[in-house]
């Protein structure tokens, strides 16, 4: 079998990491890729968005699956560009078309998909620049914190939470008038705040039948204890230690049977990963978003404790066969913790080299933005790599990240040091 994942994060290195240990994998390309999956398989130097350059690649290489890591050539419709395309057609692809990608590519979509299918999530109101003022009688109506979301994607950057009134006023027009995030704020999502503790749950369907995978916990801000400006990720955990038995029925029956059903009903062929975002409210789930690929760096842990075939499980959801297919967890736990440039999430530097790399030896190490300059790795992203552990017990998989990310450095390097510190209480 011939696979071509797509995208350059460590999301697409653990993935690829796994794809490479199937019995089944003959040729494992990454395109872009970065100096980790550059390990495990062959980096192509094709974006993730060059469609024509992907297609090129494919029939030259005698692909057999294209693994979607990043949302926006999902959002963007590479499923239908394969699918319209007879001579790429019998090509798989993982990952929604460009309909269903609106659960994440569409606040307001995914919105009021919830709220047609009872599926539980915040109270809202959408709002466009024609109707502004309406939009500030809606939060004059509201108590903070005040919950604003671009409705497009707007990596990672579009939700705004704010405790005073007058500034979420002008953080409106902000994005309305002002298009501070483009397209993707021509329309806001304003909704309720609710008071929990997060988590992520994935499933990955055949349009048709589901199955569960790991659940985890990431960490977005860039300080610790939670504090400053959101991340692309600083660190994940898997299992959540909350995410018991009575609360993952829950799960299951209030949003993710719901879910599958709604998509189906809609006429909406949904193949590919789920990324569910809740938030536990007093033991119950509600859904803050749906994203339409994995998480990062979610990702860096669920995959490790995937024991099952990921190739199998692929094969099940291009032939529509997934129910026939077993997903079996590893038991231990796993952390990881990720390790960025200086300055980020805003300015930051790159080629940096980086050192310590060949003594990990109980660890595995997921490359995010680096690249390879001759033998000395080097960075070239805001988040670089991260550290992911096994242990029987959450902390010991901590223990063992921290103790090994000691040992790697850079200029300016730095990784929060309190990961899972606040689900000790959940032991």
């Amino acid at each position: 079998m011939n696979v071509l994942v797509l995208g350059s994060g460590g999301r697409e290195h653990a993935i690829s990491w796994k794809i490479a240990q199937s019995s089944q994998i003959d040729k494992l390309f990454i395109a872009p890729g970065n100096a980790g999956t550059n390990q495990v398989g062959t980096n192509v130097d094709i974006e993730a968005d060059d469609f024509q350059g992907i297609k090129k690649f494919c029939l030259e290489n005698k692909i057999d699956y294209v693994v979607v890591g990043p949302e926006k050539p999902l959002v963007d419709g590479i499923a239908d560009f394969f699918q319209d395309d007879p001579e790429i057609r019998h090509i798989a692809v993982i990952g929604p078309n460009k309909s269903a990608a609106r659960l994440e590519g569409s606040k307001d979509f995914s919105k009021q998909f919830m709220k047609k299918y009872n599926i539980p999530t915040a109270k809202y109101q959408t709002f466009t620049k024609d109707n502004l003022e309406e939009g500030y009688a809606f939060l004059d109506g509201m108590k903070p914190p005040y919950v604003l979301k671009a409705d497009g994607l707007a990596a990672g950057k579009g939700v705004v939470i704010l405790n005073d009134l007058n500034e979420a006023k002008d953080e409106l027009r902000a994005m309305l008038e002002d298009a501070k995030f483009g397209d993707a704020s021509s329309s806001v999502v304003i909704e309720e705040f609710l008071d929990g503790i997060e988590l992520s749950v994935f499933v990955i369907t055949d349009g048709q039948s589901y199955k569960i995978l790991p659940e985890a916990k990431d960490y977005k801000r860039i300080g610790e204890g939670d504090t400053g400006l959101n991340t692309g990720g600083m660190g994940a955990v898997s299992p959540v230690p909350f995410a018991d038995t009575a609360f993952m029925d829950k799960v299951e029956n209030q949003v993710i049977i719901p879910t599958i059903k709604g998509l189906k009903n809609e006429g909406i062929d949904y193949v590919g990963f789920i990324f569910f975002g809740l938030i536990n409210v007093k033991k119950d789930p509600f859904v803050i978003e749906y994203n339409c690929r994995l998480g990062d760096p979610e990702t860096e842990v669920v995959i490790p404790r995937l024991k099952s075939d990921i190739l199998e499980l692929f094969e099940g959801v291009a032939t529509r066969t997934l129910s026939e297919r077993d997903v079996v967890f590893d038991e231990r736990a796993a952390s990881t913790v990720v390790m960025v440039s200086g300055g980020y999430p805003g300015a930051y530097e790159k080629e940096k080299n980086i050192s310590g790399l060949n003594g990990i030896f109980d660890s595995m190490i997921f490359h995010a933005g680096t690249k390879q300059d001759g033998p000395t790795y080097v960075t070239a992203g805001g988040r670089v790599l991260c550290v992911t552990s096994y242990g029987k017990k959450l902390e010991a998989a901590l223990d063992k990240t921290y103790d090994n990310l000691k040992k790697i450095d850079f200029e300016n390097a730095y990784y929060r040091k309190d990961i899972g510190f606040d689900l000790e209480e959940y032991d």
